[in-house]
């Protein structure tokens, strides 16, 4: 009974963010790739890069921002993974030219470039074209458009959030007004 209850909220969060095809324009991937940062230690032999104080990284329309974001670099020294931590850290994603920009917030947020996954945890909030999605973990798969939101299971949470809380606005329809 409790998973039927549950089922109408994951395909109204699913159904709500099918319009982001993906969360990057397809040429965030040829851009250089730029960190600002007050301190930066790089272990190239690990292929870790820690950045702290006041982090902004910037690819295209991507940002990542916090007060520490970790890098990881896979074997061919490409990143593969940015974890940045703030209060809240914050991910930003033009999905299309004609789209609006993604807002994403957590106070961890785990970004996995080579599957194209965004996992935000504690406090996690997602903001598109006026729709909203909180919990306490939210995890996007772009390629699959699959979304799971929901409790941060094995996490020490700073806010525990037992449900998830969407806002999902009413589609216009093509003379602009709200439809019914």
């Amino acid at each position: 009974m409790r998973l039927v209850n549950t089922l109408p909220i994951l395909f109204s969060l699913s159904a709500a963010l099918t319009c982001m095809t993906a969360l990057a324009l397809p040429t965030d991937r040829d851009q250089e790739i730029r960190v600002q940062a007050n301190s930066a230690e790089l272990d190239d032999k690990k292929g870790v890069a820690v950045y702290r104080g006041d982090v902004i990284i910037t690819q295209g329309s991507m940002k990542v921002t916090g007060d520490t974001v970790t890098a990881t670099q896979n074997a061919q020294g490409e990143f593969d993974v940015f974890t940045s931590v703030g209060r809240p850290a914050y991910f930003e994603q033009k999905p299309a030219a004609d789209k609006e920009v993604v807002k994403a917030y957590g106070l961890t947020i785990q970004y996995f470039m080579s599957n194209d996954r965004v996992i935000l945890i504690d406090q996690a909030k997602v903001i598109q074209e006026g729709n909203t999605f909180e919990g306490e973990k939210i995890v996007y798969d772009t390629q699959r458009q699959i979304v799971n939101a929901g409790r941060a299971t094995g996490t020490n949470v700073s806010s525990p959030r037992p449900r998830i809380d969407m806002i999902i606005q009413p589609k216009k329809n093509k003379s602009g007004q709200q439809g019914q």
